[in-house]
């Protein structure tokens, strides 16, 4: 029986990668974005490279609403008949000194890379556990271990999200549900406006992580690499 995953963030960067790779190795993906266009652009083009759009869904979603999660998560059920894994890759930043930021701007990190997650998770376990087990990957950064300036909020919330996901994993585990997080270094996407090409010859690509989390799903059940931490071999000498 083939995987269902769900990847939220996936019309673009690390969760597009993971999604593609799953395809190809034979899974069905569900991905989300914000907003319609974005997601019906992504679901057409990884439905063409895996050769069979059955196999991929694209649902508008915004993890920051309980109710948008859990109507994503039914539609993603009813269309392909379960759950088995969760990738909550969405994710937002900006670097900006706490003095400086609006309040709007605070809460829509947490929101999104923390309460996010929460929300989804909640709405995933039901699911899981009604298979018998599975997996969450939470994608979170080095950034939650090595603050710096002007990256407070975006800092705060991933190291957040390591905290949250230590503590899930603790609750699942005797569920068959493993989780782990996977704190990537500096990765070449366009997270936060950047441009993904633009200097980042020496940075991690996508690909570079999403195989990790592919790896990490592939474990046989006796095994839970719990933590994992993925930087560039060689990053730019200061």
């Amino acid at each position: 029986m083939a995987r269902v995953t769900l990847i939220t963030g996936g019309a673009r960067g690390i969760g597009y990668a993971v999604a593609d790779a799953l395809l190809r190795q034979g899974d069905h993906v569900a991905i989300t974005a914000t907003t319609t266009g974005g997601v019906m652009r992504a679901e057409h083009a990884l439905g063409a490279a895996c050769g069979d759009p059955g196999r991929i869904a694209g649902l508008v979603c915004d993890v920051r609403d309980a109710a948008s999660v859990e109507l994503a998560m039914r539609t993603a059920v009813e269309r392909f008949g379960g759950l088995d894994a969760l990738v909550n890759n969405a994710g937002v930043g900006v670097g900006v000194p706490i003095a400086e930021m609006p309040h709007d701007e605070w809460h829509r990190i947490i929101g999104v890379n923390l309460t996010g997650v929460f929300h989804c998770c909640k709405a995933a376990i039901p699911h899981l556990r009604a298979r018998g087990g599975g997996w969450i990957v939470n994608v979170s950064s080095l950034a939650g271990r090595n603050p710096f300036v002007g990256g407070a909020a975006y800092c705060a919330s991933k190291a957040g999200l390591n905290a949250f996901s230590e503590a899930l994993m603790q609750e699942l585990r005797y569920d068959n549900i493993r989780v782990t997080y996977v704190m990537p270094g500096s990765v070449a996407t366009e997270f936060s406006g950047r441009e993904a090409g633009d200097g980042a010859d020496w940075k991690l690509l996508p690909e570079d992580v999403a195989q990790v989390i592919v790896d990490v799903m592939n474990h046989p059940a006796r095994s839970l690499p719990s933590r994992i931490e993925i930087r560039p071999s060689q990053p730019l000498r200061k």
